[in-house]
Order: structure tokens, then C-alpha cells, then sequence
């Protein structure tokens, strides 16, 4: 039975920054892509800060991420409960059986090939981080642009939920802040595709039904690596001071999520125009290059 109370009604997806760094052009394509599917079914879309490692979180970074937001028209319908205000026992009690404490250090893990292999599951210790224990089956989950993978759970990790100290980790976080958002659409970059599997399983654990999954390409820099918030030159921000417009900004991102370039080169408003012609079949798959240096 699920802990929560699941407020559905249509369409409901989210845009969930993390103030651990500035908007850059990679968080501005995936909540691109999660806007336009928000609104092209008029559903409703929510602002969750995740905010859950206090370690990462800057001060003030929180509204400079609403400011970004709205200055490219990224608008939402209701902001919810930022995650360090929240608690997550209740719904972690509510599946403890499935549960097991880990006191494997990281330097341990990669002594055993740097993948974690459940070391701890029969030790029924009563300290250490919080794991939660797949099953040993198939599992076939769907995704709307790479469609339908056979994931055999038994060769992945079983997902560390806490930390030593009882802070919940993002797997935890963000599926149990879904469930009680009333989320059923996620939206999010491709590097998060091989985690559809373990949050469903840990969907069903926690009685709720999983949401509908969307993944999009990565934005790569001028160094060949992921965006990430140590390119400051790709920042929203820094673009925005470069007289770089919003408009130009969705016109160079927009095609790669499958619109045609030539129909944002005659419209003032893109991301307006782009929501009639939203199709997840037509975008591109894997890395790109950024399209400002």
C-alpha cells in the first residue's frame, strides 16, 4: 500500500534544478523538452528545487535558477516544496523489508572492480548506508524516443538510498518527491536513461505507478565532456551578458529536439511555435556539440 496521497489529473511533469550550479545550455534543452510536453497535452507543470545535499547547494543560487528560467520563457504552473525542506522517512520505513545496511566504503567498492555486487545483503548489519535490494528478474521498460529495453536487474547495482548519516540520495529523493507531486511524466537528459529500471522498481515498491520516461540528447563543451556547472562560459547567464537572446538560444537548441530549424528562423517566438510540432521520435539521439563556444 502506498504512503502517499497521489494527486492525479492529467499531465504532470516537472522542471527539478539543482542549485548546485548555474543553468546551462544542456539543463535548458532537457526543460525545453519537458515543457513542450507538458504543454502540448495542457498539462501542468511544477518547479521542485533539489536541494537535498546541503554540500552542494549555493545560497541565492535557487532564485538565480527561477530567474534564468523565466527569462527563456521556461514558465511553470506551481512551485512545490524544495527537497531540504521535506522528509523522507515515512515512505523509507514504509519499505524497510526490501532494505539492507552497506558499510562498504567507496574505496572498497572500487578494490572489487568499482561496481558494488551486494557485499553486505545477508550481513544484516545495523549501521551504514541504506540499500535497496532488487530482484533477481527481467524487467522491460519503455522510453519515448528509444522505446522498449529488456533490463536484467539481477547485473545491476542494488541502489544506495541513504548515506551513512541518514540523508537521502537523489534515487531516493526524486522518486518519492514524484510520487507525492503527482508526477506522471519525467522529462530529463539521456545520461539518466540506464536509471529507469531501479526507480521503477522502486516505484512499485512504494505503490505507485511509474511515470511515462523522456530522455534527451547531451550538450557536450568545448572540452568534449558533459556540460556541467565548471563550464561557465555555456551558463544561461554568461549568454544572456553576451547580448546572446532567448530567441536565438532556443533557435540554435530547439531542432535538436526534432523542429525544424527553418520554421524558428521566421517566428519570434519558438519555444510557442515548437509546442505544435513536439514529436520525441524526432529528436536526436546520443551527444552533441554545443552550438556557442
Amino acid at each position: 500500500m502506498s504512503a502517499f496521497h497521489l494527486p492525479t489529473s492529467g499531465v504532470i511533469g516537472r522542471l527539478a534544478p539543482t542549485p548546485s550550479g548555474k543553468l546551462h545550455l544542456g539543463n535548458a534543452l532537457s526543460f525545453a523538452a519537458a515543457w513542450l510536453s507538458v504543454r502540448q497535452a495542457d498539462g501542468t507543470l511544477l518547479l521542485r528545487i533539489e536541494d537535498i545535499d546541503p554540500k552542494r547547494t549555493f545560497l541565492g543560487r535557487a532564485q538565480e535558477i527561477r530567474d534564468d528560467l523565466n527569462w527563456l520563457g521556461l514558465t511553470w504552473d506551481r512551485e512545490v516544496a524544495a527537497q531540504s525542506t521535506r522528509s523522507y522517512q515515512e515512505a523509507l520505513n514504509s519499505i524497510r523489508q526490501q532494505t539492507y545496511r552497506c558499510a562498504c566504503s567507496r574505496r572498497e567498492i572500487r578494490a572489487r572492480h568499482g561496481h558494488y555486487d551486494g557485499h553486505c545483503r545477508e550481513l544484516k548489519l545495523s549501521h551504514g548506508s541504506l540499500r535497496f535490494r532488487l530482484p533477481n528478474e527481467g524487467l522491460t521498460v519503455q522510453d519515448r524516443r528509444y522505446g522498449s529495453q529488456q533490463v536484467d536487474l539481477s547485473e545491476l547495482p542494488d541502489p544506495k538510498l541513504t548515506q551513512r548519516n541518514d540523508q537521502p540520495c537523489y534515487i531516493a529523493a526524486v522518486v518519492i518527491d514524484d510520487i507525492r507531486d503527482g508526477v506522471n511524466q519525467v522529462v530529463r537528459g539521456m545520461d539518466l536513461l540506464d536509471q529507469i529500471a531501479p526507480q521503477e522498481v522502486l516505484w512499485n515498491a512504494l505503490g505507485a505507478t511509474p511515470p511515462t520516461w523522456l530522455h534527451t540528447p547531451i550538450i557536450m563543451g568545448p572540452d568534449d565532456q558533459k556540460l556541467c556547472k565548471s563550464h561557465n562560459s555555456l551558463t544561461v547567464q554568461s549568454l544572456r551578458e553576451r547580448g546572446i537572446t532567448a530567441v536565438e538560444i532556443w533557435r540554435a537548441l530547439l531542432p535538436y529536439l526534432g523542429i525544424d530549424k527553418n520554421v524558428l528562423n521566421h517566428t519570434t517566438s519558438p519555444l510557442i511555435e515548437a509546442t505544435g510540432r513536439f514529436n520525441p521520435l524526432a529528436f536526436d539521439t546520443g551527444e552533441i556539440q554545443s552550438p556557442f563556444q
